[in-house]
């Protein structure tokens, strides 16, 4: 059976824009104007199509689905043998600013200004056939404005940030991620404790890595989790469900046995008198405006004539009644403040929970803080026989936590790596590695744990091994003495 058209783009929805290689996220929503690369447009018309379309920016920014046109290939078949007899001067090309403007003016599109300026080119035959490549792709990349939207995943969202914005992702490289699901055993059904200050992107591509199955407990610090990138992933409702979160402030509190929900009693006990406050003060405020308007409407009674009395006393009711709305209002604002309260310690109830199992199938941390304090009071929450990964951007912060771990106890196979890439230029006759290239992809140190026995010394666990070597060597070494 042949596969049917993928995902199609819908509105209200989160997409990714493409051109070459810059990506950016965006709301795809009606009548919105989006500037990206320079372009401005609206994606109306991309509504309904599938993911993965290449569109063309036609005049009042409005998108339409590009066709492939087969590109002539006459003016490049004449090429040079070498450049070296060719000068960059500026002279070479004959149209001008003005005339490109022009030609854009009359509404001729990037394929056909391209191919001007290919005709107008003194050199472009002189140049080799791998020049004229080049300088065709680099026009096209200029006046050519099209766009590709295709839909969010881990592997674009996480190229888009590290390429705009990396000290938001704590310098964390695609490569260096993919590496972290692999080593996590990341997987559907899966109990994750998730510490991470990546605006999002870590988690988010373990919830895509899980498909919405097991739960995940999120460690913030501060108010409240950030999720901009996992905003980003268009995740269904469903993937939410599943998902907790947790304060790192409580943490030590939940480990010593202290923790208890009365998180926000404060918040509750402040927020009750208050209304009642506001009661009384709008009950008085409403007494004084009756005794106000019942002088002033017998004082106007005696002064002027019936119709302006009623006039003032249909005045007077809308007064009194927008009051009401008013206090209504009031009082509907505090319950939804308290609704919202009681919702959220309800699931910092459910949270702590499952943070006492203390059965946790894996932890990643990739945050800005000392990963140190982090894993050693983080992994009392991890079962026995299971991987953990810390990102950091530094290596020095990772090897003080891999001799604590040493110290501690409690974990095998601590490896400690730095994550390296090398992008590569593949064409025929001319792959290379691409002369920009990153610098570098941060540090991991991964393990597992296992069940770490207090009770016994270094000292005693000595002499069980000694206890436990064969009996032929007991023997030999007897012997020997």
């Amino acid at each position: 059976m042949a596969a049917g058209p993928g995902p199609r783009i819908c509105e209200g929805e989160c997409a990714v824009l493409k051109r070459g290689d810059v990506f950016k996220a965006v709301a795809v929503l009606r009548r919105r104007k989006i500037i990206f690369e320079k372009q401005w447009f609206y994606l109306d018309n991309a509504i309904g199509h599938v993911y993965g379309t290449t569109f063309e920016v036609t005049s009042g920014g409005n998108l339409q689905p590009r066709r492939e046109v087969e590109e002539t290939t006459t003016d490049t078949k004449e090429a040079g043998t070498d450049n070296r007899n060719i000068v960059d001067d500026g002279k070479s090309q004959k149209l001008t600013h003005d005339d490109i403007k022009a030609l854009k003016d009359k509404g001729i599109k990037g394929q056909e200004i391209v191919q001007q300026l290919i005709e107008n080119s003194t050199t472009f035959r002189d140049k080799t056939e791998f020049a004229q490549d080049k300088y065709i792709k680099k026009k096209k990349k200029k006046y050519e404005a099209v766009i590709t939207i295709v839909k969010p995943s881990t592997r674009i969202l996480s190229t888009m940030y590290y390429a705009r914005e990396p000290g938001k992702i704590n310098h964390l490289r695609y490569d260096t991620l993919a590496q972290m699901l692999t080593l996590g055993n990341i997987r559907a059904g899966n109990k994750m404790i998730v510490m991470e200050t990546c605006a999002g992107l870590v988690l988010g591509a373990v919830m895509e890595r899980m498909g919405g199955y097991g739960s995940i407990i999120q460690m913030y610090p501060g108010g409240g989790p950030v999720r901009a990138a996992t905003s980003c992933f268009g995740f269904p409702k469903h993937f939410f469900n599943n998902l907790h979160e947790f304060p790192l402030s409580k943490v030590d509190s939940l480990l010593s046995g202290t923790f208890s929900t009365e998180m926000l009693p404060s918040e509750f006990e402040d927020n009750a008198p208050v209304e009642e406050e506001s009661n009384g003060l709008i009950d008085e405020k409403q007494a004084s405006i009756q005794e106000t308007e019942e002088e002033s409407i017998t004082a106007t009674a005696m002064e002027i004539n019936q119709t302006e009395e009623q006039e003032t006393m249909d005045i007077n009711a809308e007064d009194v009644e927008f009051k009401d709305n008013k206090e209504k209002d009031n009082k509907e604002n505090v319950r939804e403040k308290q609704r919202k309260q009681w919702e959220r310690r309800k699931k910092l109830i459910e949270a702590a929970a499952l943070l006492r199992e203390k059965n946790a199938d894996g932890l990643i941390v990739a945050s800005k803080f000392h990963p140190t304090p982090l894993l050693l009071s983080l992994l009392e929450f991890v079962a026995p026989s299971r991987p953990f990964v810390v990102y950091c951007q530094y290596k020095e912060p990772l090897l003080e936590c891999y001799t604590k771990l040493r110290e501690r106890g409690g974990v095998i196979n601590l490896k400690l790596s730095e994550t390296w890439l090398r992008n590569y230029q593949v064409l025929p006759d001319r792959s290379h590695p691409k002369l920009t290239m990153s610098g570098g992809g941060g540090y991991l140190l991964s393990g597992i744990t296992v069940v770490l026995d207090k009770g016994k010394s270094d000292s005693s666990n000595l002499e069980a091994l000694k206890m436990e070597e064969p009996s032929s060597k007991r023997c030999k070494v007897q012997d020997l003495q």
